[in-house]
C-alpha cells in the first residue's frame, strides 16, 4: 500500500474513531439519551422483513442525500460488512442521486417558480 492509500485508509478509520470518541463524550453527560438512541438505531438495523444489507444500502442512500459524511462512511462500512456488491452499492448511490435531483427539480418547478411569479407580479 502506498502512502496515499494508507492516508485514505487512516482518514476513514480516524473519522469513525472521532465519531466514537464524540459519542463517548456525549454519553458521559447524557447516558440515558445516548443509550436510548443507540438501542433504537441498533433495533432498526436488525434483520427483519428487510435484510441487514438492504437496510445498510437504504441508510447509505439517505446519508448521501443528507450529505452526512460520517454516516456515509459508517453505512458504506456497513454495506461492505453485510456483503453488498459494488453494483448494489453503486445502484444505491444512483437512487439517492435520482431522489436528490428529483427533489431539486420538483421544488424548482413548483415552489421556486411560484415564489418567482409572486414576487415579479407584486
Amino acid at each position: 500500500m502506498d502512502s496515499r492509500e494508507e492516508e485514505i485508509v487512516n482518514y476513514f478509520d480516524q473519522s469513525i474513531l472521532e465519531f466514537k470518541e464524540g459519542t463517548s463524550r456525549f454519553e458521559a453527560k447524557l447516558p440515558k439519551m445516548t443509550k436510548g438512541y443507540f438501542e433504537f438505531t441498533e433495533a432498526c438495523f436488525d434483520k427483519g422483513a428487510i435484510a441487514k444489507k438492504e437496510k445498510q444500502l437504504i441508510a447509505l442512500g439517505i446519508s448521501i442525500y443528507a450529505q452526512d459524511e460520517y454516516c456515509i462512511m459508517y453505512h458504506t462500512k456497513g454495506c461492505v460488512e453485510n456483503g453488498a456488491s459494488e453494483e448494489e452499492f453503486m445502484e444505491a448511490i444512483a437512487v439517492s442521486a435520482a431522489v436528490g435531483g428529483g427533489a431539486a427539480f420538483s421544488q424548482g418547478v413548483t415552489l421556486a417558480m411560484d415564489t418567482f411569479d409572486y414576487f415579479t407580479q407584486k
